[in-house]
């Protein structure tokens, strides 16, 4: 089954924040980690999704609506910019927990992770936030085209020690993982019951 992915909904503010009577993805990562080219990918997409060159430099919640399976990708603003303001990383804060715990229709966390970084605390404490609030975490490893096989397994056998799950190893350049992912993604918001990756990388490349 293709999947369609369309941008319905753009949020600035908590007070802005749509009441969607659908299943519903939270994908949230660092400022840096290639959400937005993760988003193109899924959509199979150049620009759907805008990159930017200045890290940290989207600030809305952007709500993608997929189709025939009908349910939402919900972008999170990304996180952890260096040069962003003590006022700005609390507004990111309160916007997370306003759309986390607002909304009874999330079905998970689809957590971002640069495979070229080792476990970074801010990533940890927003997946053991979700897990206060009763919220599975989908990880994700982005970028895994920038690292060797071997780097790659050390990430995800971290990640999989922390999380209890193992990630699903991606590139959205080279749509490494991309397939797998949308299953993921489909299981986690039709209440399917695995959406990780098995307990050893099959291969490279899907």
């Amino acid at each position: 089954m293709e999947s369609t992915l369309e941008l319905e909904t753009t949020a600035y503010v908590t007070g802005q924040l749509p009441k969607v009577d659908r299943p519903q993805i939270a994908l949230a990562g660092r400022s840096n980690v290639g959400k937005s080219s993760l988003i193109n990918a899924l959509a199979g997409r150049k620009k759907l999704a805008k990159v930017s060159a200045q890290p940290g430099k989207t600030r809305s919640v952007n709500f993608y609506r997929v189709r025939p399976q009908d349910f939402y990708i919900v972008d999170l603003p990304g996180y952890g910019y260096a040069r962003a303001s003590h006022e700005e990383r609390r507004q990111w804060a309160k916007t997370l927990e306003a759309y986390i715990s607002g909304d009874t229709h999330i079905k998970a966390l689809a957590l971002l992770l640069d495979c070229r970084l080792p476990p970074q605390k801010l990533d940890k404490d927003l997946a053991a936030f979700a897990a206060s609030k009763g919220l599975p975490v989908l990880p994700i490893l982005t970028k895994a085209d920038k690292c060797s096989q071997r780097e790659r397994e050390a990430r995800r056998r971290e990640w999989r020690d922390i999380l209890g799950v193992a990630p699903i190893i991606t590139s959205a350049s080279h749509r490494q993982g991309i397939d797998k992912l949308w299953r993921a993604l489909d299981a986690a918001a039709l209440g399917q019951e695995k959406s990780g990756e098995p307990d050893a990388e099959t291969a490279a490349h899907p």
